[in-house]
């Protein structure tokens, strides 16, 4: 359809809008559609007034969430009364002047000012609430006045054709349209499906991450097909394409699609879950805080974040500290003189070490578990003495215990009057007269 044409249909029709505007049977339904206004107003303020639902917000008893809602969708009774008066309002006009077209639409403006009450108080999202306002309501209108098939076919004209594939300012308008639409969908069955997948407590962590990350897949592969069809692709016509991208994947792509195989084997086989603390072949440790197909984010206990490709974990060595015991070993070494009571020292170090609330002791424990004080070594300056107890997870964090546990020992020592001896040496020198 050309503009030619366009502007003579535009002519045509405002020709017949001014002569029907000086018609007596317009502002006949002009009168009514006045009447209705006031009529659904009126009918509005009493219902405010003397209804308990929307007169005052809901006290606290039975279906509070119900009269809650009700009464803030206050603001829709007008539009509400409106449409409904306006669509009797429809039969009197037919019976009393044989014509109805201005009642018509008026009772579709109606609905545009519903769906825009709606909008104003209701939706929330701002990218959802700018195309209502700039896509949807405008074609709200153009449907009110028969023109939206006219600008469609027009935009559907306006196209780029390359082989099989079209592609139309129409099409392109509509798949930014649904395609908003499909993601925000999206998006919600996103959130919304990974909430109920990992509330199945049968399933270990692991799995739950497993299952998780699929749907998050497939949910994008169909959204990504309907935006295809949105914009008037034929599927077929992607074979070449399709391709094309399976000799991307084994050159340009192999590192990504290792990491994504990689993530899939590590959620399969379980030896990697969230909570894990994790040391790598370089000395990099941090707690698994989130399992991608792609990579693992690794939290360091300093507030950094690890982006580990998971290619990695099954390339390289690695050590998993709480995967199945989060119960940890931990030693403590320093030196005492060659004089200290060492039968007085042991029992003193293994009670003050026991004292601390993060360290495993007492007799429900098992002997080899509980804090321990031992004879390491003898050194050049002092006897090297060896600390050692268990506590649940990682001494860092909110677990760091070493720290504490040093100033306690350092008080013991210096209250038993306990030397801690330093390097002393003998110099001699060769050749000195006496």
């Amino acid at each position: 359809m050309s503009v030619e044409n366009v502007m003579t249909q535009f002519d045509q029709l405002a020709r017949v809008l001014l002569s029907w505007l000086n018609s007596p049977g317009f502002y006949s339904q002009l009168a009514l559609v006045v009447l209705a206004i006031v009529v659904a107003y009126g009918l509005g303020s009493v219902i405010r007034k003397r209804s308990a639902i929307f007169s005052a917000e809901p006290a606290p008893g039975p279906l509070v969430g119900l009269r809650g809602w009700l009464f803030s969708a206050r603001p829709l009774l007008f539009p509400l009364l409106l449409i409904v008066v306006l669509a009797l309002t429809v039969d009197a006009s037919e019976h009393l002047f044989a014509e109805s077209q201005l009642v018509k639409v008026s009772q579709s403006a109606a609905v545009v000012f519903l769906l825009y009450s709606v909008i104003t108080h209701f939706v929330h999202n701002k990218l959802f609430k700018t195309l209502i306002v700039w896509i949807l309501i405008p074609a709200s209108v153009l449907h009110i006045f028969n023109w939206l098939d006219v600008v469609t076919t027009y935009l559907d004209e306006i196209a780029i054709t390359a082989g099989n594939i079209k592609i139309s300012a129409y099409g392109i308008l509509r798949m930014l349209v649904f395609g908003s639409l499909l993601f925000w969908l999206g998006r919600l069955f996103r959130t919304a499906g990974n909430r109920i997948i990992r509330k199945q407590e049968e399933l270990d962590i692991g799995t739950r991450e497993l299952f998780a990350k699929l749907f998050e897949v497939v949910l994008a592969i169909v959204i990504f097909v309907l935006l295809l069809q949105l914009m008037g692709i034929n599927l077929t016509a992607l074979a070449v394409f399709g391709g094309a991208l399976g000799v991307g994947l084994g050159f340009g792509l192999q590192s990504i699609a290792s990491n994504f195989i990689s993530g899939i084997i590590l959620l399969l086989d379980r030896s990697l879950t969230v909570g894990d603390y994790i040391e790598l072949e370089d000395g990099k440790t941090g707690t698994i805080r989130e399992l991608n197909m792609r990579s693992t984010t690794l939290e360091t206990y300093d507030g950094k974040d690890i982006m580990v490709p998971n290619e990695r974990f099954m390339s390289s060595t690695f050590v998993n500290w709480t995967h199945k015991n989060k119960k940890q070993r931990y030693s403590i070494e320093f030196q005492v003189a060659y004089s200290t009571d060492l039968e007085m020292l042991f029992p003193l170090l293994r009670e003050v070490v026991a004292e601390h609330p993060k360290v495993l002791s007492g007799d429900d424990i098992p002997i080899e578990e509980r804090p321990d004080a031992e004879i390491k070594q003898f050194g050049e300056s002092g006897i090297d003495l060896l600390i050692e107890f268990w506590m649940e997870g990682i001494d860092d964090g909110e677990n760091r215990v070493g720290g504490d546990l040093l100033l306690m020992i350092w008080y013991a020592l210096k209250e038993h009057n306990v030397e801690i001896p330093f390097p002393q040496r003998e110099v001699t020198i060769v050749g000195e007269k006496s």
